[in-house]
This record gives C-alpha cells, sequence and structure tokens, in this order.
C-alpha cells in the first residue's frame, strides 16, 4: 500500500503539550485553563489531572527514540503558552522555551522534522480571568505577542507551523457546551471565541511571513463530515447546517474570507449571532501554506421537532472505538476529495487521526488489532484520496503516546505507545510494531 502514497509523502505522530508533558508548575510555568479546569469537582473524568500526564518534560529524549525506532519523517507537538509566558503577557519566561529547544535539539539528531503547534488549548488562566479568554480582542492580540517571541526564537527550526487547533473545540466545547476548560455555557460567547480564536490565526499567520522564516504555516481543524439519515428535504437542510457550523464556518473564514450566509443567516434569527468586526476577516484569511486536518469519525443527522436546533443525531451504523466514534473511513475520503473540490487544492496534510482503544499490557505486549485495523483502513481511504486528485502531503497519526484525554482523564488511550501512568513506563503497542514495519516497507 506504501507504493499508493507519492515520494516525499511524511509520515509522523503527533501529541499536545497538557496532554504529555506534566512538569505543570516547573521552571516557571504559569497556570492554564486546563490546570485550573482539572481541579474543579466532577469537570474530569476520576478527577484526572495533566500535572504529571506522561512525565514527557523530564522523558522526551526517550519518547524522540522511540520515534526513530518507529521510523516516523515528522513530529508535530504543541507549545505550552503558559511556559512561555506564565500569566500570558509581558515578559517571557525563557526556561519555558529552553525545553522546547531540548526537545528540537533531540528532534534534529534523530532526523526527524518538527511541526509545532502554537495553541493546543492550554491558555494562561490569567488571561480567562483578566479578559474573559478568547471572547476578548485583547486575548487574540496577546497571542500575536507570543507567537512572535516563539517564531523570533525558534522558527528557523521549524518545518511546519500550526497556529492555533481545532478552533472549533477550543470555542464550543469550552465556551458554548461548557465540556472543556473553561467550562462556559453560553452559545453568543462560543462563536465570538471561534471568531478570535480565527482572528489571532491570522496575526500569527502575518507575524510568520514577517519573518520570513524557511518553513510552512497553517491551521488545523476538525472537520466532520455529517450524513443525513434519509433523503428527505428536512434530512438534508439539517445535515447542510451541521456542516455549516461545524465545518464550512472556520474553512470559509479562513480560505474565503467570509462566514457562510446560511449559518450567519441561522444565528441571526436565533438572536445568538455578535456583532464581530467585519473588518477581522482579512486578517483571518491570510494566505496559508496548508491546512491540517483532523479527522475521527462522521455524523448521522436527521430533523427533529423536540430539539431547540431541530437536530436529532443518529447512532453509529458500524463498529465503534471506545470513544463511542464510529470507525468509518469512508468518511476520511468523501472530507478529503470535497476540500479539494470546494476550496481548490491547498496543500493539505491530516494532522490528526487514531483511535482509542481499551488496551492492556500483558507480558509486556500491548495487542491493539482494532487500532491497527483502523489505521490500514483509513490508510487506504487517503490513498484513494491521492489517486482522486487531492494533494495530500502527510499524516500524523494521533497518538504517539497514550495520554490525558482532556475531560475523559486518563480513562481513553489513543497512543500508538502503551504508557503505564503508575511507573510511566512506555511499550510499543501491536500498531506501532505495524506503523514501523509499514514505514520501513
Amino acid at each position: 500500500m506504501k507504493a499508493r502514497f507519492p515520494e516525499g509523502f511524511i509520515w509522523g505522530t503527533a501529541t499536545a503539550s497538557y496532554q504529555i508533558e506534566g512538569a505543570a508548575f516547573e521552571d516557571g510555568r504559569g497556570e492554564s485553563i486546563w490546570d485550573r479546569f482539572c481541579r474543579m469537582p466532577g469537570r474530569v473524568a476520576g478527577g484526572d489531572r495533566g500535572d504529571v500526564a506522561c512525565d514527557h518534560y523530564h522523558r522526551y529524549a526517550e519518547d524522540v527514540r522511540i520515534m526513530a525506532e518507529l521510523g516516523v519523517d515528522a513530529y508535530r507537538f504543541s507549545i505550552a503558552w503558559p511556559r512561555v509566558f506564565p500569566t500570558g503577557k509581558g515578559r517571557p519566561n525563557p526556561k519555558g522555551l529552553d525545553f522546547y529547544k531540548r526537545l528540537l535539539d533531540e528532534l534534529d539528531k534523530a532526523g526527524i522534522k518538527p511541526m509545532a503547534t502554537l495553541y493546543h488549548w492550554d491558555l494562561p488562566q490569567v488571561l480567562q480571568e483578566e479578559y474573559g479568554g478568547w471572547v476578548s480582542r485583547d486575548v487574540a492580540l496577546y497571542f500575536r505577542d507570543y507567537a512572535a517571541y516563539v517564531l523570533e526564537e525558534i522558527g528557523e527550526r521549524l518545518s511546519w507551523v500550526v497556529t492555533i487547533n481545532e478552533p472549533w473545540v477550543a470555542a464550543m466545547l469550552g465556551y458554548g457546551f461548557g465540556t472543556h476548560a473553561p467550562g462556559i455555557r453560553d452559545f453568543k460567547a462560543a462563536i465570538t471565541a471561534g471568531h478570535y480564536l480565527l482572528y489571532a490565526h491570522g496575526l500569527a499567520v502575518q507575524v510568520f511571513r514577517e519573518m520570513n522564516l524557511p518553513g510552512q504555516v497553517g491551521l488545523a481543524l476538525n472537520l466532520t463530515p455529517y450524513y443525513p439519515h434519509s433523503d428527505s428535504a428536512e434530512d438534508l437542510a439539517v445535515a447542510r447546517r451541521m456542516d455549516g457550523i461545524t465545518n464550512r464556518w472556520y474553512l470559509d473564514a479562513a480560505l474565503k474570507g467570509k462566514y457562510p450566509e446560511d449559518i450567519v443567516e441561522w444565528y441571526n434569527e436565533r438572536k445568538v449571532m455578535p456583532d464581530l468586526p467585519a473588518d477581522d476577516l482579512k486578517e483571518i484569511a491570510q494566505p496559508i501554506d496548508f491546512l491540517g486536518i483532523n479527522y475521527y469519525t462522521r455524523g448521522i443527522v436527521g430533523h427533529s421537532d423536540e430539539d431547540p436546533c431541530c437536530v436529532k443525531e443518529y447512532p453509529p451504523e458500524g463498529p465503534v472505538t471506545d470513544m463511542n466514534w464510529e470507525v468509518y473511513p469512508q468518511g476520511l475520503y468523501d472530507l478529503l476529495t470535497r476540500l479539494t473540490r470546494d476550496y481548490g487544492a491547498i496543500p493539505l496534510y491530516i494532522t490528526e487521526n487514531g483511535a482509542a482503544y481499551p488496551d492492556q499490557a500483558e507480558n509486556g505486549r500491548v495487542r491493539d488489532k482494532a487500532r491497527i485495523d483502523y489505521l490500514q483502513a483509513h490508510f487506504d481511504a487517503a490513498a484513494r484520496a491521492i489517486e482522486s486528485g487531492v494533494p495530500l502531503r502527510g499524516y500524523y497519526i494521533w497518538s504517539l503516546l497514550d495520554n490525558f484525554e482532556w475531560a475523559f482523564g486518563y480513562s481513553k488511550r489513543f497512543g500508538i505507545v502503551y504508557v503505564d501512568y503508575e511507573t510511566q513506563k512506555r511499550i510499543i503497542k501491536d500498531s506501532g510494531l505495524w506503523y514501523r514495519d509499514f514505514l520501513r516497507s
């Protein structure tokens, strides 16, 4: 199957700072909204916290050795804003960035190319308290300052820079549904937060361009294809609307410089559309070098008179992962071909794709055949998309390590490497060995 991917195709794996680093209060790191959220009773499964996580902060050299053993071309990681600016602004903390310099040294020695994400949800808590977090334009401006400092210090060493990871999740789960930090439930605030996350992205792209850096800059969106439950006009309309809220809202803003009119109208009818500065869309739509796609599953939806949003979500039709997400590789093919059809030939990277299963270590081995099947089927869908003319340039498996899975705590395992949280011992799972053999072949 590997022959079906073009020469120079990038194979990697991915993580995020709060999910793996630990060392939450070392070397001057400030508090993040996730540190605070984890301390709110009942917010995170098992009362789990990211204080230690996978202790990657102290074990990064071992983790890079594992990546080298797997034979990956690239590694996607994120930089913790509160490590670099403990209060989100003001004077930087050089010790915080020193960690990433050491990590880059190890990656360089191993010949692994770095993809750094500037924001993967760990907002400095001070910015939440003083400004209300992402509902504030000021926070986007502080993000620009943070991005400028990071890029000035290490930008030359980064092959790819992702500005913001999954603005939909940060905005909707953080400010709309309240299931993620900072735990606010206000739909209008969520739309506002989404806007300023996109605005921050645009400002960071500008900074990147002004510095004339050698790498590439882009944005990572979680995209979920929605399928109507039936062919009825009502169900088709709901699928279109869900696509608009989840996918087109962010795609159109970043790639076309406008929000989709049907969704603006729908928000206005429900009196949740905030008054957003229209000029910001010029900044938001700065040309990018690539689009990162985080794909896990699909949604099946139909019309409902009982729901305030008129949506009924239908249960999965096929096998599911430990997250109860349907395993649906066809959705990846449909998504990739649709992006190229609707938005032109922008280079694409799958910046996250993977699955959680209830893995257990037995005699030093983790047999996770379901994950191998999942990855194999999704690789196949990606190869078919390339054959259909999609400019897909690389594929990052989520995740390198089992880790802190946000509101699910340590109860869900996405890694191709097993982590025993008691001892911090790492075991490459069968899926990791399969990936290694795939890359060797």
